[in-house]
Protein backbone atom coordinates (compact mmCIF):
# COMPACT_ATOMS: atom_id res chain seq x y z
CA UNK A 1 0.00 0.00 0.00
CA UNK A 2 1.48 3.43 -1.16
CA UNK A 3 1.68 6.41 1.31
CA UNK A 4 -1.18 8.60 1.77
CA UNK A 5 -1.91 10.88 -0.84
CA UNK A 6 -0.74 14.86 0.33
CA UNK A 7 -3.49 15.89 -2.00
CA UNK A 8 -7.03 16.14 -0.33
CA UNK A 9 -9.05 16.83 -3.47
CA UNK A 10 -8.85 15.85 -7.07
CA UNK A 11 -10.81 17.32 -9.39
CA UNK A 12 -11.29 15.79 -13.23
CA UNK A 13 -12.05 18.40 -16.34
CA UNK A 14 -12.73 17.18 -19.98
CA UNK A 15 -13.07 20.58 -21.67
CA UNK A 16 -16.20 20.07 -24.28
CA UNK A 17 -17.23 23.82 -24.27
CA UNK A 18 -14.11 26.07 -24.19
CA UNK A 19 -14.95 27.66 -20.86
CA UNK A 20 -17.77 26.71 -19.53
CA UNK A 21 -16.16 23.28 -17.98
CA UNK A 22 -12.84 24.68 -17.11
CA UNK A 23 -14.60 27.77 -16.16
CA UNK A 24 -16.49 25.73 -13.50
CA UNK A 25 -13.89 23.60 -12.39
CA UNK A 26 -11.04 26.41 -12.06
CA UNK A 27 -13.34 28.25 -9.89
CA UNK A 28 -14.79 25.11 -7.73
CA UNK A 29 -10.98 24.16 -7.22
CA UNK A 30 -9.34 27.83 -6.47
CA UNK A 31 -12.58 28.23 -3.61
CA UNK A 32 -11.69 24.63 -2.00
CA UNK A 33 -7.72 25.39 -1.90
CA UNK A 34 -7.64 29.25 -0.89
CA UNK A 35 -11.03 29.35 0.95
CA UNK A 36 -10.91 26.16 2.95
CA UNK A 37 -7.48 25.05 2.88
CA UNK A 38 -7.90 22.15 0.77
CA UNK A 39 -5.11 20.58 -1.17
CA UNK A 40 -6.37 20.21 -4.79
CA UNK A 41 -4.77 19.00 -7.49
CA UNK A 42 -7.03 20.02 -10.86
CA UNK A 43 -6.90 16.95 -13.64
CA UNK A 44 -7.50 18.82 -17.13
CA UNK A 45 -7.35 17.48 -21.02
CA UNK A 46 -6.56 20.73 -22.84
CA UNK A 47 -4.76 23.47 -21.24
CA UNK A 48 -4.62 25.93 -23.78
CA UNK A 49 -8.45 26.56 -22.85
CA UNK A 50 -7.10 26.90 -19.02
CA UNK A 51 -4.71 29.37 -20.28
CA UNK A 52 -7.31 31.53 -21.16
CA UNK A 53 -8.44 31.84 -18.03
CA UNK A 54 -5.62 31.61 -16.08
CA UNK A 55 -3.19 33.73 -17.78
CA UNK A 56 0.00 32.80 -16.14
CA UNK A 57 -0.28 28.75 -16.48
CA UNK A 58 2.18 27.73 -19.10
CA UNK A 59 0.70 25.50 -21.97
CA UNK A 60 4.16 23.21 -22.44
CA UNK A 61 4.03 21.86 -18.24
CA UNK A 62 2.69 18.52 -17.19
CA UNK A 63 2.53 19.71 -13.53
CA UNK A 64 2.25 23.25 -12.38
CA UNK A 65 0.62 25.08 -9.44
CA UNK A 66 -1.51 27.89 -10.13
CA UNK A 67 -2.40 30.04 -7.41
CA UNK A 68 -2.14 27.05 -5.03
CA UNK A 69 -3.79 24.36 -7.20
CA UNK A 70 -1.96 21.73 -8.78
CA UNK A 71 -2.51 21.61 -12.12
CA UNK A 72 -1.88 18.25 -14.14
CA UNK A 73 -2.63 17.32 -17.98
CA UNK A 74 -5.26 14.65 -18.54
CA UNK A 75 -3.57 12.16 -21.10
CA UNK A 76 -5.03 9.22 -21.97
CA UNK A 77 -1.70 7.23 -20.93
CA UNK A 78 -2.62 8.21 -16.93
CA UNK A 79 0.05 8.24 -14.37
CA UNK A 80 0.34 6.00 -11.64
CA UNK A 81 -0.86 8.49 -8.94
CA UNK A 82 -2.34 7.83 -5.52
CA UNK A 83 -6.02 8.87 -5.42
CA UNK A 84 -7.88 12.18 -2.90
CA UNK A 85 -9.45 11.34 -0.01
CA UNK A 86 -12.39 13.72 -2.22
CA UNK A 87 -12.50 12.62 -6.05
CA UNK A 88 -14.72 14.71 -8.30
CA UNK A 89 -15.62 13.88 -11.63
CA UNK A 90 -17.35 17.25 -13.37
CA UNK A 91 -20.24 16.98 -15.67
CA UNK A 92 -20.19 12.83 -16.42
CA UNK A 93 -16.33 12.83 -17.48
CA UNK A 94 -15.10 9.25 -17.81
CA UNK A 95 -12.21 8.54 -14.88
CA UNK A 96 -8.55 6.94 -16.27
CA UNK A 97 -9.82 3.06 -15.16
CA UNK A 98 -6.56 2.71 -13.34
CA UNK A 99 -7.47 5.60 -11.42
CA UNK A 100 -10.77 4.29 -10.38
CA UNK A 101 -9.04 0.65 -9.56
CA UNK A 102 -6.35 2.78 -7.54
CA UNK A 103 -9.50 3.97 -5.24
CA UNK A 104 -10.96 0.88 -4.32
CA UNK A 105 -7.37 -0.47 -3.12
CA UNK A 106 -7.12 2.73 -0.45
CA UNK A 107 -7.73 1.56 2.89
CA UNK A 108 -10.05 4.51 3.62
CA UNK A 109 -12.38 4.78 0.41
CA UNK A 110 -12.09 8.21 -1.68
CA UNK A 111 -15.54 9.79 -1.53
CA UNK A 112 -16.27 10.22 -5.06
CA UNK A 113 -18.70 13.03 -6.75
CA UNK A 114 -19.95 13.83 -9.97
CA UNK A 115 -20.53 17.22 -9.95
CA UNK A 116 -23.36 17.76 -12.45
CA UNK A 117 -24.47 20.47 -14.55
CA UNK A 118 -26.44 23.83 -13.09
CA UNK A 119 -30.48 23.14 -13.77
CA UNK A 120 -33.60 24.47 -12.80
CA UNK A 121 -35.75 21.11 -13.92
CA UNK A 122 -37.65 20.20 -11.23
CA UNK A 123 -36.30 16.42 -11.68
CA UNK A 124 -32.79 17.94 -9.94
CA UNK A 125 -34.24 18.04 -6.36
CA UNK A 126 -34.62 14.10 -6.50
CA UNK A 127 -31.39 12.94 -7.61
CA UNK A 128 -29.32 14.90 -5.78
CA UNK A 129 -26.81 13.29 -3.64
CA UNK A 130 -28.34 9.62 -4.88
CA UNK A 131 -25.72 6.85 -4.65
CA UNK A 132 -24.68 5.04 -7.47
CA UNK A 133 -22.86 2.22 -7.04
CA UNK A 134 -20.03 0.73 -8.93
CA UNK A 135 -20.72 -3.01 -10.67
CA UNK A 136 -17.95 -4.59 -9.88
CA UNK A 137 -15.46 -2.34 -7.42
CA UNK A 138 -16.47 -1.87 -4.01
CA UNK A 139 -17.26 1.87 -4.72
CA UNK A 140 -20.11 4.45 -4.84
CA UNK A 141 -20.56 7.30 -6.85
CA UNK A 142 -22.71 10.40 -5.62
CA UNK A 143 -24.41 12.38 -8.09
CA UNK A 144 -24.44 16.24 -6.49
CA UNK A 145 -26.60 18.86 -8.59
CA UNK A 146 -25.90 22.38 -8.21
CA UNK A 147 -29.45 24.65 -7.99
CA UNK A 148 -31.57 27.04 -7.10
CA UNK A 149 -33.56 25.66 -4.33
CA UNK A 150 -31.69 24.30 -0.95
CA UNK A 151 -32.87 21.08 -1.78
CA UNK A 152 -29.93 20.96 -4.23
CA UNK A 153 -26.34 21.82 -3.78
CA UNK A 154 -26.49 26.11 -4.65
CA UNK A 155 -24.35 27.81 -6.40
CA UNK A 156 -20.48 28.82 -6.63
CA UNK A 157 -20.23 31.50 -4.51
CA UNK A 158 -16.80 33.24 -2.96
CA UNK A 159 -16.92 34.21 0.29
CA UNK A 160 -16.19 37.88 -0.80
CA UNK A 161 -17.94 38.34 -3.92
CA UNK A 162 -20.60 40.61 -3.37
CA UNK A 163 -19.03 43.04 -1.15
CA UNK A 164 -16.43 43.54 -4.09
CA UNK A 165 -19.08 43.48 -6.39
CA UNK A 166 -20.79 46.35 -4.21
CA UNK A 167 -17.37 48.41 -3.52
CA UNK A 168 -17.02 48.14 -7.72
CA UNK A 169 -20.43 49.94 -7.91
CA UNK A 170 -20.17 52.42 -5.37
CA UNK A 171 -16.59 53.32 -6.36
CA UNK A 172 -16.35 55.75 -9.58
CA UNK A 173 -12.52 55.43 -9.53
CA UNK A 174 -12.44 51.82 -9.39
CA UNK A 175 -14.95 51.69 -12.44
CA UNK A 176 -12.64 53.92 -14.35
CA UNK A 177 -9.58 51.38 -13.55
CA UNK A 178 -11.43 48.87 -15.25
CA UNK A 179 -12.34 51.06 -18.42
CA UNK A 180 -8.48 52.39 -18.55
CA UNK A 181 -7.66 48.96 -18.45
CA UNK A 182 -9.76 47.65 -21.63
CA UNK A 183 -8.34 50.84 -23.07
CA UNK A 184 -11.82 53.17 -23.07
CA UNK A 185 -12.85 55.83 -21.80
CA UNK A 186 -15.79 55.57 -19.00
CA UNK A 187 -18.77 56.48 -20.97
CA UNK A 188 -21.06 59.44 -20.85
CA UNK A 189 -23.90 59.53 -18.36
CA UNK A 190 -27.17 57.80 -20.56
CA UNK A 191 -24.89 55.41 -22.76
CA UNK A 192 -26.52 51.92 -22.24
CA UNK A 193 -23.63 49.78 -21.66
CA UNK A 194 -24.12 46.05 -22.50
CA UNK A 195 -21.75 43.09 -22.61
CA UNK A 196 -22.09 40.33 -25.56
CA UNK A 197 -20.65 36.91 -24.94
CA UNK A 198 -22.73 34.61 -26.95
CA UNK A 199 -22.41 31.20 -29.16
CA UNK A 200 -23.08 32.21 -32.68
CA UNK A 201 -26.69 33.95 -32.99
CA UNK A 202 -29.04 34.40 -35.97
CA UNK A 203 -30.31 37.39 -33.98
CA UNK A 204 -27.30 39.32 -33.65
CA UNK A 205 -27.81 41.97 -36.92
CA UNK A 206 -31.59 42.16 -35.88
CA UNK A 207 -30.15 43.24 -32.51
CA UNK A 208 -27.81 45.51 -34.05
CA UNK A 209 -29.71 47.73 -36.06
CA UNK A 210 -32.71 48.20 -33.19
CA UNK A 211 -29.63 49.33 -30.83
CA UNK A 212 -27.88 51.49 -34.09
CA UNK A 213 -31.22 53.02 -35.04
CA UNK A 214 -32.40 54.22 -31.73
CA UNK A 215 -32.43 56.90 -29.69
CA UNK A 216 -29.54 55.37 -27.02
CA UNK A 217 -26.18 55.51 -27.01
CA UNK A 218 -25.52 52.16 -26.48
CA UNK A 219 -21.33 50.42 -26.18
CA UNK A 220 -21.39 46.70 -26.59
CA UNK A 221 -18.56 45.27 -25.30
CA UNK A 222 -17.85 41.94 -26.97
CA UNK A 223 -14.99 39.37 -25.69
CA UNK A 224 -13.30 37.64 -28.06
CA UNK A 225 -15.34 34.25 -28.56
CA UNK A 226 -17.55 32.85 -30.80
CA UNK A 227 -19.76 34.99 -31.94
CA UNK A 228 -17.05 37.04 -32.57
CA UNK A 229 -17.18 37.10 -36.68
CA UNK A 230 -20.74 37.57 -36.88
CA UNK A 231 -20.32 40.90 -35.50
CA UNK A 232 -17.11 41.80 -37.52
CA UNK A 233 -19.03 41.18 -40.75
CA UNK A 234 -22.25 43.46 -39.48
CA UNK A 235 -19.39 45.81 -39.94
CA UNK A 236 -18.11 44.67 -43.42
CA UNK A 237 -14.94 43.24 -41.24
CA UNK A 238 -14.14 39.72 -41.94
CA UNK A 239 -11.43 39.70 -39.51
CA UNK A 240 -12.18 41.29 -36.08
CA UNK A 241 -10.14 40.95 -33.09
CA UNK A 242 -8.95 42.44 -29.92
CA UNK A 243 -8.69 46.42 -30.21
CA UNK A 244 -11.53 46.85 -33.16
CA UNK A 245 -13.93 49.47 -32.38
CA UNK A 246 -16.63 49.73 -34.39
CA UNK A 247 -19.85 52.41 -34.67
CA UNK A 248 -22.76 52.74 -37.09
CA UNK A 249 -26.14 55.33 -35.71
CA UNK A 250 -26.28 54.99 -31.84
CA UNK A 251 -24.05 51.87 -31.63
CA UNK A 252 -20.57 51.71 -30.61
CA UNK A 253 -18.95 47.86 -30.65
CA UNK A 254 -15.40 47.49 -28.92
CA UNK A 255 -14.13 43.75 -29.31
CA UNK A 256 -12.12 43.01 -26.16
CA UNK A 257 -9.17 40.58 -25.53
CA UNK A 258 -10.43 37.26 -23.10
CA UNK A 259 -10.46 38.15 -19.81
CA UNK A 260 -9.14 36.09 -17.00
CA UNK A 261 -12.38 35.61 -14.19
CA UNK A 262 -11.51 38.26 -11.63
CA UNK A 263 -11.51 40.52 -14.71
CA UNK A 264 -14.68 39.45 -16.63
CA UNK A 265 -16.59 39.73 -13.23
CA UNK A 266 -15.77 43.56 -13.68
CA UNK A 267 -16.70 43.62 -17.12
CA UNK A 268 -20.30 42.59 -15.80
CA UNK A 269 -20.02 44.90 -13.10
CA UNK A 270 -19.50 47.76 -15.47
CA UNK A 271 -22.54 47.02 -17.58
CA UNK A 272 -26.04 47.98 -17.43
CA UNK A 273 -27.35 44.87 -19.37
CA UNK A 274 -25.14 41.20 -19.73
CA UNK A 275 -25.79 38.24 -22.29
CA UNK A 276 -24.12 35.56 -21.33
CA UNK A 277 -23.88 31.92 -22.29
CA UNK A 278 -23.72 28.53 -21.00
CA UNK A 279 -23.29 27.82 -17.20
CA UNK A 280 -20.44 29.72 -15.39
CA UNK A 281 -20.93 33.41 -17.30
CA UNK A 282 -24.77 32.33 -16.26
CA UNK A 283 -24.06 32.56 -12.86
CA UNK A 284 -21.88 35.01 -12.65
CA UNK A 285 -24.22 37.23 -14.29
CA UNK A 286 -26.77 36.63 -11.56
CA UNK A 287 -24.11 37.31 -8.68
CA UNK A 288 -23.37 40.86 -10.97
CA UNK A 289 -27.23 41.67 -9.87
CA UNK A 290 -27.67 43.60 -13.20
CA UNK A 291 -30.19 42.29 -15.92
CA UNK A 292 -29.19 39.62 -18.19
CA UNK A 293 -29.96 37.55 -21.08
CA UNK A 294 -28.93 33.96 -20.96
CA UNK A 295 -27.92 31.69 -23.95
CA UNK A 296 -28.32 28.27 -23.40
CA UNK A 297 -26.02 25.65 -24.74
CA UNK A 298 -28.12 24.17 -27.73
CA UNK A 299 -28.30 20.67 -27.86
CA UNK A 300 -29.75 18.52 -30.68
CA UNK A 301 -32.23 16.96 -29.10
CA UNK A 302 -33.76 20.55 -28.00
CA UNK A 303 -33.79 19.44 -24.42
CA UNK A 304 -32.02 22.95 -23.72
CA UNK A 305 -35.21 24.35 -24.26
CA UNK A 306 -37.04 22.63 -21.20
CA UNK A 307 -33.94 23.58 -19.14
CA UNK A 308 -34.47 27.10 -20.57
CA UNK A 309 -38.28 26.94 -19.81
CA UNK A 310 -37.48 25.58 -15.89
CA UNK A 311 -35.19 28.09 -15.74
CA UNK A 312 -37.69 31.26 -16.84
CA UNK A 313 -40.33 29.64 -14.56
CA UNK A 314 -38.18 30.23 -11.49
CA UNK A 315 -36.60 33.26 -12.12
CA UNK A 316 -40.02 34.74 -13.12
CA UNK A 317 -41.69 33.75 -10.27
CA UNK A 318 -41.56 36.79 -7.91
CA UNK A 319 -41.97 39.24 -11.30
CA UNK A 320 -45.32 41.42 -12.29
CA UNK A 321 -46.91 40.33 -15.37
CA UNK A 322 -45.31 42.90 -17.48
CA UNK A 323 -41.76 41.93 -16.76
CA UNK A 324 -42.16 38.07 -16.78
CA UNK A 325 -43.58 38.44 -20.25
CA UNK A 326 -40.50 41.20 -21.16
CA UNK A 327 -38.14 38.46 -19.94
CA UNK A 328 -39.06 35.56 -21.26
CA UNK A 329 -40.03 37.05 -24.91
CA UNK A 330 -36.39 38.75 -25.52
CA UNK A 331 -35.14 35.12 -24.26
CA UNK A 332 -36.70 32.83 -25.99
CA UNK A 333 -36.10 35.02 -29.64
CA UNK A 334 -32.84 35.25 -28.62
CA UNK A 335 -32.14 31.43 -27.79
CA UNK A 336 -34.47 30.76 -31.19
CA UNK A 337 -32.38 33.10 -33.15
CA UNK A 338 -35.04 35.44 -34.68
CA UNK A 339 -37.08 38.50 -33.70
CA UNK A 340 -34.32 39.90 -30.51
CA UNK A 341 -34.89 42.93 -32.17
CA UNK A 342 -38.61 42.93 -31.74
CA UNK A 343 -39.02 41.68 -28.41
CA UNK A 344 -35.84 44.42 -27.26
CA UNK A 345 -37.64 47.60 -26.51
CA UNK A 346 -40.19 45.92 -23.61
CA UNK A 347 -37.65 44.35 -21.70
CA UNK A 348 -35.75 47.81 -21.60
CA UNK A 349 -39.23 49.19 -20.06
CA UNK A 350 -38.90 46.65 -18.05
CA UNK A 351 -35.11 47.23 -16.38
CA UNK A 352 -35.61 48.84 -13.79
CA UNK A 353 -37.67 45.72 -11.82
CA UNK A 354 -35.13 43.20 -13.33
CA UNK A 355 -32.15 44.88 -11.67
CA UNK A 356 -34.05 45.29 -8.53
CA UNK A 357 -35.19 41.61 -9.07
CA UNK A 358 -31.76 40.10 -10.08
CA UNK A 359 -29.97 41.80 -6.63
CA UNK A 360 -32.82 39.99 -4.63
CA UNK A 361 -32.36 36.65 -5.69
CA UNK A 362 -28.66 37.14 -5.41
CA UNK A 363 -29.37 37.89 -1.58
CA UNK A 364 -31.50 35.21 -1.61
CA UNK A 365 -29.24 32.07 -3.58
CA UNK A 366 -26.18 33.47 -1.65
CA UNK A 367 -27.26 31.49 1.72
CA UNK A 368 -26.48 27.80 -0.25
CA UNK A 369 -22.82 28.17 -1.51
CA UNK A 370 -22.29 25.23 -3.64
CA UNK A 371 -18.52 24.53 -2.07
CA UNK A 372 -19.39 24.70 1.56
CA UNK A 373 -22.00 21.85 0.55
CA UNK A 374 -19.97 19.72 -1.12
CA UNK A 375 -17.60 19.66 1.54
CA UNK A 376 -20.03 19.44 4.04
CA UNK A 377 -21.51 16.34 1.99
CA UNK A 378 -18.07 14.50 1.65
CA UNK A 379 -17.68 14.98 5.93
CA UNK A 380 -21.51 13.09 5.79
CA UNK A 381 -20.42 10.52 3.79
CA UNK A 382 -17.27 9.71 5.92
CA UNK A 383 -18.90 10.02 9.04
CA UNK A 384 -21.42 7.47 7.76
CA UNK A 385 -19.36 5.12 6.39
CA UNK A 386 -17.22 5.40 9.50
CA UNK A 387 -20.29 4.73 11.66
CA UNK A 388 -21.07 1.38 9.49
CA UNK A 389 -17.17 0.15 10.34
CA UNK A 390 -17.68 1.12 13.61
CA UNK A 391 -21.22 -1.19 13.25
CA UNK A 392 -19.43 -4.17 11.69
CA UNK A 393 -16.23 -4.46 14.27
CA UNK A 394 -18.78 -4.17 16.97
CA UNK A 395 -21.34 -6.93 15.37
CA UNK A 396 -17.98 -9.06 14.48
CA UNK A 397 -16.82 -8.42 18.17
CA UNK A 398 -20.31 -9.61 19.75
CA UNK A 399 -20.06 -12.69 17.53
CA UNK A 400 -16.79 -13.97 18.73
CA UNK A 401 -17.57 -13.54 22.45
CA UNK A 402 -20.05 -15.96 22.10
CA UNK A 403 -17.91 -18.96 20.74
Amino acid sequence: MKAPSPIDCDIFCNVIDNFGDIGVCWRLARQLANEHGRSVRLWVDDLHSFAMLCPEANTESEKQQCRDVEVRVWRKEFPDVQPAGLVIETFACKLPPGYIEAMALQENIPVWINLEHLSAEDWVVGYHKLPSPHPTLPLTKYFFFPGFSSQTGGLLLERDLLAKRDAFQNDPAKQQAFWTFIGMEMPEAGTLKVSLFAYENAALADLFEVWASGDQAVICLIPEGRILPQAGRYFGDDTPRAGRIYARGKLAVSVLPFFEQERYDELLWACDVNFVRGEDSWVRALWAGKPFIWQIYPQHDSAHSKKLEAFLSVYCDQLGDYSSLAIQGLWKSWNVERGAGQTWPAYMAARGELERHTQNWARHLSKNNLALNLLDFSREIGRMRAFEIKGSNHENSTRTSFR
